[in-house]
């Protein structure tokens, strides 16, 4: 039997016909993220509020993850650390099992939001580019926001893990600032206090998180950039019945966020990998 492959194999530089200068993201920073949100309140739309009033009982079906919103600001005091805040909107439908008839349709929004701290490099460049969303528009964030690294959450469509109908408490709690773009969303204005029942859902929710700064460099591919440590997270319960229990025991889908790549070796002319085949 020949030689197996070598951990780090020699790179055959022959091939290379030409050295491109890129222009690209380098990544300072990321985690990935499984996280179980457990109760979450659904705002329902001033219908689905009313049937739901009405209902003895109500299941989600389905849930769509609408938009993620996302803030990067620099930690104080602890050079090239920056929180990144990530709030996530999803559309909720449920059934809602009235007395008579058959389960009537209901929708709403379910907001969750979490910060993270991650590693975003330091930088005495400013960056301003035609590409901004903000470039022909400035406005104070985007000004201060010139030597920040960018912020990107990747995830894959949630999971409906549990729901729950149950009357509101005493308290009154303050609901959530919602942007205008998300309200449109829904055919109605949403019920956001003073509803007599309310909806709450279990979520379960992949992502990866990372912080990128624009560079420019020339380097060999070998592999997807997968990170290797997890978010922090504040605890579940060990419940076998518990949903987050159960969400626990699934494997993160790491295909979904890198596509498999061929099996076949690619042969050490065509590539600086310098792959080889096990010979018998």
């Amino acid at each position: 039997m020949s030689e197996t492959n070598q951990a780090h194999p020699a790179c055959d530089l022959r091939g290379i016909r030409e050295a491109v200068c890129v222009d690209t993201s380098k990544i300072t920073d990321s985690c990935l993220a499984k996280d179980c949100i457990e109760d979450l309140r659904v705002y329902l739309t001033v219908d689905s509020q009313c049937t739901l009033d009405h209902a003895v009982s109500a299941k989600a079906r389905f849930v769509e993850l609408l938009h993620v919103g996302i803030h990067v600001e620099a930690v104080p005091y602890n050079t090239g650390y920056y929180t990144l805040d990530a709030t996530f909107y999803y559309r909720v439908i449920a059934d809602a099992a009235v007395t008579a008839g058959r389960p009537a349709p209901i929708t709403g929004l379910a907001v969750f939001s979490k910060r993270l701290v991650l590693f975003g490099g330091d930088s005495g460049a400013r960056i301003f580019s035609s590409k901004d969303a903000f470039a022909c528009c400035p406005s104070k964030e985007s000004i201060e926001a010139g030597s920040a690294p960018h912020g990107v959450v990747e995830v894959v469509d949630p999971m409906i893990l549990a729901s729950g109908v149950s009357e509101p408490c005493g308290c009154c709690m303050d609901a959530p600032e919602i942007p205008q773009a998300i309200l449109d969303c829904f055919d109605g204005e949403l019920v956001l206090n003073g509803e007599c029942k309310r909806l709450c859902v279990t979520i379960g929710q992949f992502s990866i998180t990372r912080l990128e700064r624009e560079t420019q460099f020339l380097v060999p591919i070998f592999d997807y950039c997968v990170p290797t440590k997890e978010c922090p997270t504040n605890g579940s319960s060990t419940s076998a019945e518990n949903p987050c229990e159960l969400f626990s025991q699934i494997d993160f889908p790491m295909d979904a966020f890198f596509p498999s790549k061929p099996d076949a070796c690619i042969p050490p002319a065509e590539s600086c990998t310098n792959c080889r085949k096990t010979e018998k």
